[in-house]
């Protein structure tokens, strides 16, 4: 049966000499893997160029729930990327949020709240004329209230510390290494509060930013299965050194 959904191509990977495997996050289907025969070839009807990473897409597609490998009849960017596959700061920005996303969704079930708030983050970072050194770290922290992990914001009397492992502020220092201290535990709670237009209100220096990053994938690795090590973060930490 054919549906008509909305996508963000996420990874692309080669089946045979002229197919690929597209990996894309659904707003109807959540996660899913399409096989594209010819997409290699000068004429193809559905170019490999379609799908590249962070794309949005206007999808028609065949769905069968027992499928691994679905099929796609229709494909087009919309709306098309404008800024960001031009732009070196901004692309690398992309770059390292497509490889996070990709280990975040790979069993990822429909969520049409989550999509729509990648979807409008993208177009957010495509559009902006702002300076975007922290909007990276202001959309993990975002992401993590998708994924279930973003801790409460506390309010009321500064607390020092942020222990990664159980998601919580705190005044008592962790018995474990996974613990944000001062300074970083307010930059971190004032970036929890501010949207992308105003994330550059929070003032970081290449050094916090580095380490408040490492801290965030950190988050991340204790909260996401098999999360690892992102392979674009030194691209990040060279960007905004």
């Amino acid at each position: 049966m054919l549906h008509k959904t909305k996508g963000i191509a996420l990874k692309m990977t080669s089946y045979s000499e002229s197919s690929i495997v597209v990996h894309i996050f659904t707003e109807a289907f959540g996660m899913q893997s399409y096989l594209i025969n010819g997409a290699k070839k000068p004429k193809a009807k559905l170019s490999a160029n379609l799908f590249q990473p962070l794309h949005p897409l206007e999808l028609v597609v065949y769905h069968k729930d027992t499928n691994n490998l679905q099929r796609i009849k229709e494909a087009q960017q919309y709306p098309p990327l404008r800024t960001i596959p031009l732009d070196i700061v901004k692309s690398s920005v992309a770059i390292f949020i497509n490889e996070v996303l990709y280990k975040v969704f790979k069993q990822q079930s429909p969520d049409p709240h989550l999509f729509h708030f990648v979807q409008q983050s993208i177009l957010w970072l495509d559009e902006s004329q702002t300076n975007i050194a922290n909007f990276h770290l202001v959309f993990l922290i975002k992401l993590s209230r998708f994924l279930g992990f973003l801790p409460l914001q506390h309010h009321g009397r500064a607390l020092s510390y942020f222990n990664l492992l159980d998601g919580v502020f705190t005044n008592t220092l962790p018995a474990h290494t996974h613990v944000l201290q001062e300074p970083h535990t307010s930059l971190f709670q004032n970036l929890m509060q501010v949207s992308f237009q105003d994330a550059s209100s929070v003032k970081i220096n290449a050094e916090d930013r580095k380490i408040l990053l490492e801290k965030v994938i950190e988050f991340y690795r204790l909260h996401t299965e098999n999360f690892g090590q992102p392979n674009s973060l030194y691209i990040l930490e060279e960007i905004f050194h």
